[in-house]
């Protein structure tokens, strides 16, 4: 059965469709935007575009193409089914490989003791619009075989966001599990809010009050950094569709993680990476420069690293800054190249069992099609580079 396209729809999924695609390259078009040069706005939905079109686009002109695709009825995504069933949570499967599990922005937590290693994501089937989910676990011992999904995390009644679940972490601090995910507000505002379990599976539940980045800011991706002195500190992103140029700032954290303290301190801005480029198709007036999933590691030889996102010449792509003080407040320098400059990024950085660094991140960046790779790292003093031999699957085993 075909899903039908709404407002809510990727402009990939309009463009693939055989009476959307000739309607969106006609009004994409009209607004001088050729479609080949698309890129990561291929994920954006067309209710998105309002937004950020600067008035170019408005919702009664989204409402007609969907009338036109729908023999004139304005579908929306939140009529009921009619299947007869019930929204049963999917089956706990084994032995699955990378591969078969649909994922964005993957996390990798390995858990010592239990010799266990637990990936988390954006598994949400869209995670752009519609009602949310959660976020769903997998655990593996091999990196290879996977077991899952796991339910980490539902919404509770009355929770304070309705859609948009991205990017969660989880670290392991003063003997609880905690997740650090992406929500968006009614109003349309992004923050981080923190989540509390007892085991890295969870179940996890609101641990912050609301989101703990500035609340009219639109912010994402927040990261745990504990610090030399051992405090707390979020790392997140300023988003590009506010302020153009994306930003990374560092917050103090309180001791027990329930909220901020002090000011938000600037780290760069995504344009100061040579190997950063302006998102095409999306602003006449300003660059627009992506960033995108921070994470912070430290090298054996306490050289400070951050992995972090945005646009490169290849598509979405992820590089490493570098910290000239070893502390979280830098200041920062940026790698000429990226690490990983082709069609995936949003990464992380962890250790195998071995105790050898391994990466992960998504690719290819287009929904429903993202996947999480596993690769080696080679670590040098001052930097890491990704090992020149893969797995035929992807993975990397420990």
């Amino acid at each position: 059965m075909t899903t039908a396209l709404t407002g809510r729809s990727t402009l990939g999924d309009w463009l693939a469709d055989p009476a959307g695609g000739p309607l969106i390259r006609e009004l994409l078009t009209r607004l001088g935007q050729d479609v080949s040069q698309l890129g990561p706005a291929r994920v954006f939905s067309l209710n998105r575009l309002v937004g950020l079109s600067e008035g170019r686009i408005s919702q009664p002109l989204v409402d007609g193409l969907v009338r036109a695709v729908n023999d004139g009825r304005l579908v929306t995504g939140d009529e009921p089914t009619t299947t007869g069933g019930s929204e049963d949570p999917e089956p706990v499967r084994q032995g699955l490989t990378l591969d078969r599990i649909q994922i964005r922005d993957p996390f990798v937590l390995h858990d010592r003791r239990t010799a266990t290693y637990h990936l988390y994501g954006s598994t949400d089937p869209n995670i752009w619009d519609g009602p949310g989910i959660g976020f769903d676990t997998y655990r593996s011992t091999d990196l290879l075989h996977w077991e899952g999904p796991f339910a980490a995390f539902r919404p509770p009644a009355g929770f304070w966001s309705e859609g948009s679940f991205w990017a969660p972490e989880v670290h392991a601090y003063q003997d609880r599990w905690y997740m650090f995910a992406t929500f968006t507000a009614p109003d349309g505002y992004r923050g981080t809010q923190i989540l509390v379990g007892d085991t890295p599976q969870g179940p996890f539940s609101p641990w912050s009050e609301g989101a703990v980045t500035p609340r009219k800011w639109q912010c994402l991706d927040g990261t745990l950094h504990v610090d030399e002195s051992g405090a707390p500190w979020i790392v997140y992103c300023h988003e590009w569709t506010q302020i153009h140029d994306g930003a990374i700032h560092a917050q103090r954290l309180s001791a027990d993680l329930r909220h901020t303290t002090g000011t938000p301190v600037l780290l760069f801005n995504a344009s100061d990476a040579p190997w950063a480029r302006p998102l095409p198709g999306v602003s006449r007036r300003f660059p627009a420069h992506v960033t995108d999933g921070p994470f912070l590691f430290r090298l054996r030889s306490g050289h400070l690293l951050m992995l972090w996102s945005s646009h490169g010449d290849q598509g979405y792509a992820m590089g490493l800054a570098h910290s000239a003080s070893g502390r979280i407040t830098g200041p920062w320098t940026q790698d000429e190249q990226a690490l990983w400059p082709t069609d995936g990024g949003h990464g992380m950085v962890f250790r195998l069992g071995d105790g050898s660094l391994a990466l992960t991140l998504h690719q290819p960046n287009n929904t429903p099609d993202e996947r999480a790779v596993v690769r080696r790292l080679v670590e040098h003093d001052t930097t890491v580079t990704i090992e020149d031999s893969a797995t035929s699957d992807g993975g990397c085993s420990s």
